[in-house]
């Protein structure tokens, strides 16, 4: 020590210097005294200097599950491609993302689903070797870096492993619980020897393998970027189109069948792009619901719904279906009154069409509001009646006006002998609940006969008409009858 001292001495220097001392680090601190010549200071900082190395330690670990983070995941995958370039040895980046994860914390709260994610990574642990790193980079998303991979079979055999495991039942403070894994896996060189492309890569596998049904996995290909490409450029088109007032409605007729008269419409979205044209709703609709799209769109359903109504004659409704989404938002009821006072249309004669999908979720809360909407004198009806598991539990907590029996009843009239003994029993049901029961889907002369015969109050479908821009729903108003 005392050799640096005279070093720094016979430069000249000032400052702090670490010193290795045995064990120890030693900070000497050298400092010109104007008039008195110099100070010396002494100061062990070991115990600085390992608190600073744990701090840093523990910045690249997960707290919850002691997981390497993100942080630590794109230093160990820097790395595998380092030896890559180096050796040659190639490696595979698999992204996994736990299926039916935040139910568990819905139901049984963040403890509980704490303490299955803590599981889930001993799980990933034990299925890896000591070369290969598991990492936790998100609330319930983890990657793997598999190291040495020389061809797609490893990966293949890793993933498989990790679906099987994952899947298994878990039980924590006496709750059996039931997730499962989507894999998406990205191989160096293949699909990239870049990290941040990589990770893309396996992201857009494991989107795929979300899409193909979850629980199971995808290997990255390069058509996937493509697909992608189109599915951020609808998703970008479909945010402009309100705003480009590229949205219409059109409106399919409801007949009651026993006056012949038309009861009502069903409002159906439709997007005309000035390039891509007609858009089906089966492309847009979902993806809308995906991003949170839905909230706003539907809202501006409701608006036009209630003001092209307004331009009907005074006895018929108009049907408007409301997703879960719209559920979720605490804007739905607000939405419906201010569109029923701007437009000036009462209050009976919209009607919400919700499908089962809605009830499942936050049961209390769905209903709440489903009793706010009917104070209000808004008709609600179960639409797609029949698909679901427990639609007759739900006939029971809140009285419906309307069941709608699902198209796929009705076209199976013709080629299965148990789809008129369906709709005779929902027929039924909606007689003795004192409920209109709406059969969609009616496209035959035939098929009009036998939901006649079964009791129905009311049909929909092409035989009476196809969907049609609003200034045509008084045409058919006038000419309304039933078909023979």
């Amino acid at each position: 020590m005392l050799e640096h001292v005279r070093h720094a001495f016979e430069l000249g220097a000032s400052g702090a210097f670490t010193l290795p001392c045995r064990d120890d680090l030693i900070e000497l601190g050298l400092y010109a005294v104007s008039g008195y010549g110099w100070a010396i200071t002494l100061e062990d900082v070991s115990a600085r200097r390992a608190a600073e190395v744990s701090a840093a330690e523990l910045a690249r670990l997960d707290p919850l599950t002691g997981l390497p983070n993100r942080l630590l995941l794109r230093e160990r995958l820097d790395d595998a491609l380092a030896r890559f370039h180096h050796t040659g040895d190639g490696c595979a980046v698999l992204l996994v993302d736990l299926d039916r994860f935040k139910p568990v914390n819905d139901t049984f709260g963040h403890p509980i689903g704490d303490a299955l994610l803590q599981i889930v990574a001993d799980r990933l642990r034990s299925t890896l070797r000591p070369t290969d790193t598991v990492a936790r980079i998100g609330g319930d998303e983890f990657a793997i870096v598999q190291a040495d991979v020389s061809a797609a079979d490893a990966a293949h055999a890793l993933a498989r492993r990790i679906v099987d495991l994952i899947g298994r039942s878990y039980i924590i403070e006496g709750h059996l619980l039931t997730i499962g894994a989507s894999i998406g896996v990205a191989l160096v060189p293949a699909d990239g020897t870049d990290a941040g492309k990589l990770l893309k890569n396996a992201d857009l596998a494991l989107y795929r393998a979300k899409l193909d049904g979850r629980g199971t996995h995808r290997f990255f290909e390069p058509e996937m970027d493509a697909r992608m490409q189109a599915r951020r450029k609808l998703e970008l088109d479909m945010r402009q189109a309100l705003a480009r007032r590229e949205f219409q409605l059109h409106y399919q007729p409801q007949l009651q069948r026993q006056s012949g008269a038309l009861s009502g419409c069903e409002a159906l979205i439709r997007w005309y792009h000035p390039e891509r044209g007609l858009v089906s709703p089966l492309d847009f609709i979902p993806l809308a619901e995906e991003i949170g799209l839905i909230v706003p769109i539907g809202e501006w359903v409701i608006r036009q719904a209630c003001r092209d109504a307004m331009t009907w004659p005074g006895h018929m409704s108009v049907a408007v279906n409301v997703s879960p989404a719209q559920f979720k938002s605490d804007r739905l009821v607000e939405t419906i009154i201010s569109a029923l006072a701007s437009s000036g249309l009462p209050a009976r004669r919209l009607e919400v069409e919700i499908t089962e999908g809605v009830l499942l979720q936050e049961n209390e809360r769905t209903l709440q509001t489903l009793h706010r909407l009917r104070e209000l004198g808004v008709r609600v009806s179960m639409d797609d009646f029949g698909t679901g598991y427990s639609s007759l539990s739900y006939l029971r907590s809140f009285p419906f006006d309307k069941i709608k029996i699902d198209r796929s009843f009705v076209k199976d009239l013709t080629s299965k002998p148990d789809g008129e003994a369906i709709i005779r029993a929902i027929a039924g049901l909606g007689k003795s609940l004192g409920t209109t029961t709406v059969a969609e889907g009616v496209e035959t002369s035939e098929q009009m006969q036998r939901i006649r015969l079964e009791g129905c109050t009311d049909v929909q479908g092409y035989l009476i008409s196809k969907p049609v821009p609003n200034d045509e729903i008084l045409t058919l108003v006038s000419r309304a009858r039933i078909p023979a």
